[in-house]
């Protein structure tokens, strides 16, 4: 078992956070909300005073944040964790960012000594709570094979995509295309509803044909086809509109530096965009079916 620090323990750090805790790893916790902090204790964990004290004696420090600035700063920033962290240490960031951050912290980390992946993870809040995750790794092939040892606690299925950033460049491929997916999915059930078809049985259809697709089949978008989806229980998230966003801004600034041609990823975006405009940047990104099935 190791000795873990874990920083950021939101919809999705919590949980992971969590199941290190009952995988018999001992971790050390930090977030700027209290009521977290204690909730990881009660379960086992300890609580770091400031957040240079997760770094004490760790084996792993793991991170997931809200932005590529947030990183670089707990990181590199003044007092950052590049200082306290041992050369023995490996830091894994799971935080959603943008590549360049993932590589410039990467970097910084092994001028220092210290090495570094990025681990963006897929499968939301309910993959986080049952240990299913997907981890989309980048970094050396001997940091990602240390980095399974507690990434196999936290999720089902672990790749390596290459090198520092490559993980994060795989993650929001990934999500452009779901949210593309999202999007024709609801198109498709709506114009199949506006003539009268039931949707469960135009879901059915669909699912034998070849529109099959995840969003469909998993999480689809129109209320009361499947249970226990964020469709049929108001559009709870799940994962937010304005994650999403977030992702597709992301997905669009990786393409501009290739000159990518990504025109569904765009279109995807601005109707995320929109949603956001309208006040629905809490709910799940499956709430893009109302932009279709809300008749003006």
């Amino acid at each position: 078992m190791a000795k873990v620090g874990f920083i950021g323990l939101g919809n999705m750090g919590g949980p992971m956070a969590a199941n290190l805790v009952k995988a018999g790893h001992s971790v050390t916790v930090f977030d700027l909300n209290e009521e977290v902090v204690n909730q990881l204790v009660e379960q086992g964990a300890s609580a770091a005073k400031k957040v240079s004290d997760t770094c004490t004696g760790a084996d792993f420090v793991i991170s997931m944040l809200p932005a590529g600035k947030h990183v670089r700063s707990i990181y590199t920033g003044e007092d950052g964790l590049i200082n306290y962290l041992s050369k023995s240490a490996l830091v894994i960031d799971c935080s959603t960012i943008d590549a360049e951050s993932a590589q410039f912290v990467g970097k910084e980390l092994a001028n220092a000594g210290v090495s570094f992946v990025d681990a963006p993870v897929s499968g939301g809040v309910a993959g986080a709570a049952a240990g299913t995750l997907t981890f989309i790794v980048g970094g050396r092939d001997e940091d990602f094979a240390k980095a399974h040892t507690v990434l196999k606690d936290m999720g089902k299925n672990i790749y390596h995509a290459g090198d520092i950033g490559a993980g994060q460049v795989a993650k929001i491929c990934n999500n452009m295309l779901l949210s593309i997916l999202m999007a024709g999915t609801s198109e498709a059930l709506q114009m199949g509803v506006d003539h009268g078809l039931d949707p469960k049985v135009l879901s059915e259809i669909m699912l034998n044909s070849s529109g099959r697709n995840w969003t469909l089949e998993v999480y689809n978008p129109c209320p009361n086809v499947l249970d226990n989806v964020p469709s049929s229980n108001e559009y709870k998230p799940g994962f937010m509109v304005d994650l999403m966003a977030k992702d597709l801004g992301l997905a669009m600034q990786a393409a501009q530096q290739t000159n990518s041609a990504t025109p569904m990823g765009a279109l995807a975006k601005n109707l995320y965009n929109l949603m956001q405009n309208q006040g629905k940047g809490a709910e799940d990104f499956s709430a893009i079916f109302k932009l279709f099935s809300e008749k003006s």
